[in-house]
């Protein structure tokens, strides 16, 4: 602890008497730290666990699809040499014991747990009308409580390590309206992600562990697939865009970095918001 009584992290600790601007990339590294990624098979959170292995992290690629994440985890565990710094957990973050499963797997593999970036969610577009309540309860099951129950089975071993970061993929519909594209399952699940991420960050800081929501707008993903290349979908996004266009995937590597490491050691209980000015409107 402190003189203050709170708890550092390791790696604000480390980072503590290093105020040379020349070595201000360095609080972007995550060097010897462990990293877990959901829905890393594909789309942002893929590239979140690329980016978070490229600055030093031991990453645990999670998702449903077992031989998408085997071949990502061969690509990062070719790029450094030594001990695997890439393990696989397939599992389906809505069922209650492979989220358990995940976490324990990961403290077996690596012995810690410092970034956790719940990335998993799933949305479709439907009228409420329409809109079946299994396919409301189901985005709240891997949107809502998935997230939850990650953030609470990962905090006991950030907390004996001195601290550590949660990074709560939300979307920027988790702070405006969807519509005119219709997903009041979705919109509801990500503004419940916002506000549970100021509350677990509360509770959690003293322990230093820091609790952050990243809210992208609209970006290529496989809940927006398609829209690249459609018309009136990039019309819409255009005409309400200040910055006219769709973000692509590298545009979140600051942003994620920020919120995961040490550059980031004063910040919690935020929403990040990612949008091209979507919401500054």
């Amino acid at each position: 602890p402190n003189h203050n009584g709170v708890v550092c992290s390791r790696y604000l600790a480390d980072m503590a008497d290093q105020h040379d601007p020349s070595t201000a990339l360095d609080l972007f590294r995550l060097n010897g730290l462990t990293a877990i990624v959901t829905g890393a098979s594909s789309g942002l959170g893929n590239r979140f666990a690329r980016v978070l292995h490229g600055v030093g992290a031991n990453v645990v690629v999670t998702a449903r699809r077992a031989e998408r994440l085997e071949q990502l985890a061969g690509e990062l565990n070719e790029q450094r040499p030594g001990p695997a710094s890439a393990l696989v957990v397939a599992a389906d973050v809505g069922i209650e014991a492979d989220r358990e499963r995940i976490v324990s797997s990961s403290v077996e593999q690596f012995g810690r747990i410092d970034v956790l970036v719940n990335n998993a969610g799933v949305g479709a577009k439907v009228a409420i009308e329409d809109e079946d309540i299994e396919v409301f309860r189901r985005a709240m099951e891997i949107n809502v409580t998935a997230l939850w129950h990650l953030a609470k089975l990962s905090a006991p071993s950030m907390t004996e390590s001195g601290g550590g970061a949660i990074i709560n993929v939300a979307s920027m519909l988790g702070h405006v309206a969807s519509s005119p594209v219709k997903q009041s399952h979705y919109s509801a699940s990500k503004g419940a992600v916002v506000n549970l991420t100021r509350e677990l960050a509360v509770q959690w800081a003293r322990k230093g562990i820091r609790v952050n929501a990243l809210c992208p707008g609209w970006f290529p993903s496989e809940m927006t697939e398609g829209m690249d290349t459609d018309e009136a979908s990039q019309r819409f996004v255009k005409s309400n865009t200040p910055i006219p266009r769709m973000g692509e995937a590298h545009e979140l590597d600051g942003a994620l970095l920020l919120l995961a490491g040490p550059a980031g050691t004063f910040l919690t209980g935020q929403s990040l918001i990612v949008d091209g000015g979507w919401t500054a409107r």
